[in-house]
């Protein structure tokens, strides 16, 4: 039997070891070579990627901010479009508007053309009628059917007593003075200033204060008052001027005839100044159309109803001087009515007389 020795197998000897040990470096040797190659490549990729991915940042936020813009235009242009749908409509409606103005402008075109047609007729027949009378009274020796004689300075064909120590002409020179109907008055207002003095119902006023002028006695003292917006004498002088001044008197005309009427209607501001004179007038003779238009108050609006005229009226009549009496000469205007009524009141509360001449007077 052999002999046991003492020494035992172990496999972890040195030989063993040194394999195990070489193995795992290899092992250790190819996981470090392929970790690095795969994050080179990763580090490439990433480079890349990050790239693209900043350039789609970038073109997102700049997309939204376009998109915020062109939200805004797009909300601009609806509002412009919906402004210009609106203005559209309204100029629609004012065309409508004006094509009915035009329509009823014809129509009434017509029957004044149809009108002066008739007038002319007349004018005719009167002509004829005239001139059979005049052969008539050239036949029967120029001798006179009926003649009326009034007493003292009275003027019995109109009721208007020309007389007085001072005697004061009031003479509306508002706009309103170029015309008789509205339209009339917007169309000459905008004409040259020589259709303007021509207009024949400016005419008309300024014929009837030459008239009155004439019939004042050589004795008295006269005085020309302009109202409009403001009430001004005709001359730089705000005293009494003698009737026998006889060039200041032709001054006074003259200066009238330049006149353009314009403006307002203030009666407040005429009797204002008319309370103001020193002596008071003993004679008035107020040449006007209608009712006020504004007062001495500063106007809320650049237009007036019928009742704030009324009211415009009734504050300046508070301010007439009691004693004075007022003759008023009134050449209608077209659509106020209610004018004929308060100016006849006031001259028959002021002792005057109220007068609506026809359109050949004076």
């Amino acid at each position: 039997m052999a002999r046991q020795t003492g020494r035992r197998f172990n496999v972890f000897s040195l030989a063993f070891l040194d394999v195990m040990s070489c193995g795992f470096g290899a092992v250790v040797l190819v996981f470090l070579i392929i970790n690095h190659r795969i994050d080179d490549e990763a580090k490439d990729v990433d480079r890349d990627l990050l790239s693209e991915s900043r350039l789609l940042d970038y073109q997102i936020l700049a997309g939204k901010k376009n998109l915020v813009d062109l939200q805004e235009l797009v909300q601009d242009a609806r509002k412009r479009v919906a402004d210009a749908n609106q203005e559209l409509v309204a100029k629609i409606a004012d065309r409508d508007r004006h094509r009915e103005e035009l329509d009823e402008l014809d129509e009434k075109t017509a029957a004044e053309r149809e009108s002066v047609e008739n007038l002319t007729s007349d004018v005719e027949d009167r002509e004829q009628d005239v001139k059979r009378l005049q052969e008539e009274e050239q036949r029967l020796g120029g001798t006179r059917l009926i003649e009326i004689k009034g007493e003292g300075d009275r003027q019995y064909l109109t009721g208007l007593y020309v007389g007085g120590r001072h005697v004061l002409i009031a003479l509306d020179a508002s706009a309103s003075m170029l015309d008789e109907t509205i339209v009339q008055v917007i169309r000459r207002r905008n004409m040259p200033r020589e259709r303007q003095l021509n207009a024949p119902k400016w005419e008309r006023a300024r014929k009837t204060v030459t008239w009155l002028a004439a019939q004042i006695p050589l004795d008295s003292n006269f005085q020309i008052l302009l109202y409009g917006d403001e009430a001004r004498f005709i001359l730089p002088e705000t005293g009494w001027i003698p009737v026998s001044d006889v060039r200041t008197l032709d001054n006074a005309l003259g200066t009238l005839d330049n006149t353009v009427p314009a403006g307002g209607t203030n009666l407040e501001g005429l009797f204002d100044a008319l309370g103001g004179m020193r002596p008071l007038p003993d004679n008035v003779f107020l040449i006007t159309d209608s009712l006020p238009t504004r007062s001495n108050r500063k106007p809320r609006s650049s237009t007036v109803d019928g009742r704030q005229r009324v009211r415009f009226f009734t504050d300046a009549a508070k301010l007439w001087p009691a004693g004075v009496p007022v003759n008023v000469i009134m050449f209608p205007m077209e659509g106020d009515w209610e004018a004929a009524a308060f100016y006849w009141l006031l001259a028959q509360g002021t002792g005057g007389t109220y007068l609506s001449p026809s359109r050949d007077w004076p």
